[in-house]
């Protein structure tokens, strides 16, 4: 005992601060061979030379709130352009004073998706919530009730246009990639081989070449006096060439699962689609979610393509106001708050993604 006081009293040494904490991390991380330490101190002379000019042109010497005559004598930033056409810019030609509409129906929609959030919620009752908030949103986008006025669909235009389409093309796209990716591992030659051509064919256009047969080449097959809506025409063609990519993806899926798991379902008596809704897909499905949250970032980010066929969404709208005589030379401004207007949202899904795959344990 007495040999093994004085031990249990000797004061236990802490390791180098070179070894941990920040000193620790860049020595390990920042400055470990001589190659890495020169490209460190390259992007810290690199972040010297451009990062104070920026901050001096983005904060000391800009303009918030001014007109666009006081913006042409300052060397910053002219922010100024975002807060006197914010509202053109988000809601385009939608007439004033009923802008709470629009207003109104994008809450209804962000409201929807953070009640979607929580798997616990995941039941059929939320398909009757989308269905009663979709037809709420398009009456209160048309209007013609209630005292409202009446607003055809070429006014729909701004950041609910951009929404709809994106959200809606997605939460459409994702169930028929599914269907597409089972048709394509059919045992029927004829289902099998109609889900490879379409796939096979969507995949092989880009989304400029099925909107532009949305909206020119369609309506000429279609009788005399027969029309459908633009906006309409062009939320298929995002729907049908997304769902291409889902297919691909949700198959790669299918086929990680392994033969036992289809044995298994056989050995317990499940027809083809109880064993594909209760066994196969959940897994599949939970496997995929990194590359499909992925196709459905890009395809919220193509749904400003629809501005080559003459839909307004938000990035026409700050088009058309960056073509107006007092605001002219001030688009780098203008695409800066849209490129954070498309960050947001992206960050948003792929937050929610990786939160997906946490609850779902992916990783295990």
């Amino acid at each position: 005992m007495s040999d093994a006081t004085p031990s249990l009293q000797r004061e236990v040494l802490k390791p180098p601060v070179t070894q941990v904490g920040v000193l620790g991390w860049m020595r390990e991380n920042l400055f470990n061979n001589w190659f890495n330490s020169l490209l460190t101190l390259l992007v810290l002379y690199g972040l010297w030379l451009s990062v104070p000019p920026l901050i001096k042109w983005a904060f000391i010497d800009s303009l918030w709130i001014s007109s666009s005559e006081a913006c042409r004598d300052i060397d910053g930033a002219c922010w100024s352009i975002i807060p006197n056409n914010i509202s053109f810019i988000l809601f385009g030609f939608f007439p004033d004073g009923e802008q709470w509409r629009p207003i109104t129906s994008i809450i209804i929609l962000l409201s929807l998706v953070f009640y979607s959030k929580e798997r616990h919620r995941w039941k059929r009752s939320l398909g009757l919530y989308w269905l009663v908030g979709m037809i709420l949103m398009a009456a209160l986008m048309r209007g013609g009730f209630f005292g409202m006025t009446l607003v055809e669909t070429a006014q729909w235009s701004g950041l609910p246009l951009t929404l709809m389409l994106s959200l809606f093309g997605m939460v459409c796209a994702y169930p028929l990639g599914i269907l597409l990716a089972l048709g394509r591992r059919s045992r029927l030659p004829a289902i099998k081989s109609l889900c490879v051509v379409y796939i096979e064919l969507i995949r092989g256009v880009p989304l400029i070449s099925l909107l532009f047969m949305s909206s020119v080449m369609f309506p000429l097959f279609l009788p005399e006096g027969i029309t459908v809506d633009k906006i309409l025409r062009a939320q298929v063609a995002i729907i049908l060439f997304t769902a291409a990519y889902i297919a691909e993806v949700v198959r790669g899926g299918l086929q990680a699962i392994p033969k036992g798991q289809y044995e298994a379902a056989d050995s317990m008596g499940l027809n083809y689609g109880q064993a594909m809704r209760l066994i196969i897909l959940p897994q599949a499905l939970k496997i995929v979610i990194p590359p499909s949250v992925g196709i459905l970032i890009s395809a919220f980010k193509d749904t400003s393509l629809v501005v080559i066929i003459a839909l307004y969404d938000v990035l026409k709208t700050t088009q058309v106001t960056l073509s107006n005589p007092k605001w002219m030379g001030f688009s780098t401004e203008a695409y800066i708050f849209l490129a954070m207007l498309y960050f947001i949202c992206c960050f948003a899904m792929s937050s929610y993604s990786r939160k997906l795959e946490k609850d779902l344990h992916t990783g295990r």
